[in-house]
């Protein structure tokens, strides 16, 4: 809501009749929005809120005790996210209590088998991802993917081994207790080499989901660090989910 100092000639001479005018476009809004969700999906139970605030504070103070928060999004230029204020998704991916699913404009083809990609590293985030694409890929039935990535580069050329082997151990620790707890799961995990953001992005061209913890821990396998979350936000054709540590 614009505060008082903000107000330009168009605005209604009662700050109260603008404040109310705000308040009923904003109940209409909800209502059109609980009965989209009714029509097509009937069981849930939809409690509507129309609250006053910035609105990553307020996303934030209700991700407290959500399982997570929904946003929908377009694809932003550099120029729109630094110069505009359509997205709060980028913001609040660093403040959010648990996973933040940003959802693209509907133009995305769902392969069969459906499945989800999840990136991982080895850190906490990471690990708190993998949990949440295990449990997302179980409820939907759908297959999991597991992505490691290593950006190539060329003094790695005369050291291949090694490190390959590091991060093939490093998958299997990370997937080796989620398979017991999740048996129906059918996964694949692989070592890609590539960048980051593009691997994930292409990986998940008709996935349900790509799945990515918001920080990583660095090094050659630091492949979830913010920069990483924020580029797939921009180029992912799926749904991201973006899972905190504490998620």
């Amino acid at each position: 809501m614009p505060t008082r100092g903000y107000r330009g000639r168009e605005v209604p001479p009662s700050w109260e009749e603008w404040n109310e005018a705000l308040h009923k476009a904003g109940r209409r809004v909800l209502e059109a929005a609980a009965d989209f969700v009714a029509a097509r999906h009937p069981q849930p139970e939809v409690d509507a809120l129309l609250a006053e605030g910035d609105p990553v504070w307020v996303l934030r103070e209700q991700s407290r005790d959500a399982t997570a928060v929904v946003l929908g999004s377009r694809h932003l230029d550099r120029t729109q996210e630094l110069f505009g204020s359509v997205s709060v998704a980028l913001p609040l991916m660093a403040h959010t209590h648990c996973p933040l699913v940003v959802v693209p404009e509907p133009e995305h083809i769902v392969q069969d088998p459906a499945y989800f990609v999840v990136g991982v590293d080895g850190s906490p985030h990471s690990a708190a991802a993998v949990d949440v694409a295990f449990e997302e890929a179980a409820l939907h039935g759908a297959e999991l993917r597991a992505l490691l990535v290593r950006e190539s580069g060329p003094l790695r050329i005369f050291d291949e081994h090694g490190p390959q082997q590091e991060a093939r151990g490093l998958l299997s620790e990370i997937v080796a207790g989620r398979r017991d707890r999740f048996p129906e799961v059918d996964l694949r995990h692989e070592l890609v080499v590539g960048h980051p953001v593009q691997v994930l992005t292409d990986a998940s061209a008709h996935a349900l989901g790509l799945v990515v913890g918001t920080r990583g821990r660095g090094g050659f396998t630091g492949m979830l660090l913010g920069s990483v979350s924020r580029g797939v936000l921009h180029h992912a054709r799926c749904p991201v989910i973006a899972v905190p540590s504490s998620g």
